[in-house]
């Protein structure tokens, strides 16, 4: 941890910063596996509204 001291003594900590990476794009199996993961959430979604609607 980077520590300063000012001129009164008093201390400021300063958190180490990571290291910069650049992300890459997913591949195509992951591409259908987020595309796999939204279907699912937009269903279970749906079906929870409907119940609501239903149930109320």
């Amino acid at each position: 941890m980077y520590t300063t001291t000012d001129e009164t003594g008093r201390l400021n900590n300063y958190a180490t910063e990571p290291a910069m990476y650049l992300a890459t794009s997913p591949s195509p199996e992951q591409q259908r596996q987020y595309m796999l993961q939204g279907g699912l959430a937009i269903l279970l979604l749906s079906v929870l509204t409907m119940t609501a609607l239903v149930v109320s």
